[in-house]
Formats: structure tokens, sequence, C-alpha cells
């Protein structure tokens, strides 16, 4: 079974180092024309999916703006799911679930389990109940050849007072969390199937994600105020194994999708030319 970190390596080589983030926001809806109601997020959903689908390496679905419409709009996100993946697309879906014991693993069985109608290659999660709180999603992640996103350094500005807290061995609870992440990652090759969740509007980490090993998810880029010009100075020497994610810098270009697909192209030139300093 190839596994996800392999898979994602070359989705990244062939279509290139971009993942669009598909986020059905209200405000998006009305920018769109259309109705904030489950036939609204239907028609954005299958514009956002037939325009992107088969450029781009990563789509990663925001749950919670399907979840909103309850049973209907998770049977729009399973049809978006299996559209994705049928046009070769890494599908990494945005839950950012964490718990403990049997939850989790429950959890697990819905996103990571083949037999599950929300399958998907990855999905980000939250690591603040212990590292080790999610190992039955990294146990399904390797069985299945799946991967797992784990939160360590976010953008949101809540988020320092706790990612920043030192522990009793000196270590920042983000150190800690990137010290984990780089173990279940030890000896992949060419890229490890468990990543970071790293804001790309943090300025310098001050930490250190030299041994990862896997991928570092950058979200925050575009209306969020990142650049990909940024990504040097939040990432340096690890620039090669950076994801970087835009959503409303893409989809504010719909809903025609030429211009959906012209924003990507542009983001995904931007990503480029930031990520190619890896190399020189």
């Amino acid at each position: 079974m190839e596994t996800f970190g392999s898979r994602l390596h070359r989705a990244m080589a062939e279509r290139g180092p971009l993942c669009v983030g598909i986020d059905p926001h209200p405000a998006l809806l009305t920018r769109w024309g259309l109705s904030d109601d489950l036939d609204g997020l239907t028609r954005f959903s299958q514009i956002a999916v037939d325009a992107l689908g088969d450029r781009v390496a990563v789509v990663k679905p925001q749950s919670a703006f399907f979840e909103r419409f309850g049973a209907r709009g998770l049977g729009v996100l399973e049809s978006i799911i299996r559209q994705l993946r049928g046009a070769g697309t890494l599908v990494l879906l945005d839950v950012k679930r964490g718990d403990i014991g049997s939850t989790v693993a429950a959890y697990a069985d819905a996103y990571l389990d083949p037999s599950s109608p929300m399958y998907v290659d990855a999905v980000t999660a939250s690591p603040f109940l212990g590292v080790n709180s999610l190992a039955p999603m990294f146990e399904a992640a390797g069985k299945h050849g799946g991967g797992v996103f784990v939160l360590a350094l976010t953008s949101n500005p809540e988020g320092a007072s706790v990612q920043r807290a030192r522990g009793a061995d000196g270590r920042t609870v983000a150190q800690t969390i990137i010290d984990e992440i780089s173990q279940l990652n030890k000896g992949a090759e060419p890229l490890g199937s468990f990543g970071l969740v790293v804001g790309a509007t943090i300025g310098p980490t001050g930490h250190d994600l030299s041994s990862v090993g896997g991928p570092l998810l950058a979200p925050g880029l575009g209306a969020q105020g990142g650049r990909a010009a940024d990504l040097r100075t939040v990432f340096g020497n690890e620039l090669g194994a950076v994801l970087p994610s835009y959503s409303r810098e893409v989809l504010g270009a719909g809903p025609d999708p030429a211009a959906l697909r012209a924003a990507t192209d542009r983001v995904l030139a931007d990503c480029r030319a930031a990520l190619a300093a890896a190399s020189q």
C-alpha cells in the first residue's frame, strides 16, 4: 500500500505545491449570488469541484460549513469527496478533531477507514488532549495509507497562550508536538504521512522544524494576510516540505470557473516562486 506521504509527494511534484480550501462560508455564497441554503451549498461545491478538481494537488473542504446544513449538508460533502478523489485529487478534510479513547477511534473510523462514506486521504486533528490521545488516528492512517495533520503553531492570536507555554522540560507545547510527530515520521521516505499545521502569518516560529520528516501545511495565505513570500520567514530551510494553503483568495474569484482556474494558477505560480528558494 502506498503511503499518504508518498502520494502527497508525487501530487505536489505533478500538480504543484498547492492546497485549496473549499469553505462555503455564508459571505462567499452571497458573493457568488447563491442562497445560503442547501441548494446554494450544492451549487457552490459543484462549481468549485468542477473548476479545481483536476488542477491542484490537494483540496481541503472545511467540514463545519457542510455540517451546518445537517445530514443533507454532509451528503454534499460525501459527494464532493468522491468526485475529487475520482479526479485524482488528494482530499484533506479540515475537521480538527481531538478526543480520547473510543471517541477518537470513532473519528478515525469515520474519516480514515476506506469502508466509510466520508473516507478521505487525510484529516486535520487537535493534539491538545495530548498527542498520544490521537493514537487511534495515527494507527488507522498507517493501516490504510492515510495522513494526519496535527495543529502545532496556529495563526489565531489566542493560540499562543497554549502553544507557546513551556513544560517542565523547558520545551513549549508546540515543540513537544513537533518532536512527537517527528518520531512518527522517522525513516519515512520520500515524505512522512504525519504533518503539522503551522500558520503562514506567524513570522519566525522560534521552533525547530528540521526533523519533522512530514508535510507542513501552511494556511492563512491570501485573504487572511499571508503572502507566499512570507513562507521563507516562517519555515526557513524547511520550505521543501511546505504545502501552502489558500481558500478565499481563490474562491473569491468565483463563480466563473475560468476565473477560479486563473486565480489558482496565479497563486500556484506565487508558491512555486517562493518555494523554489528551497533548492537554491
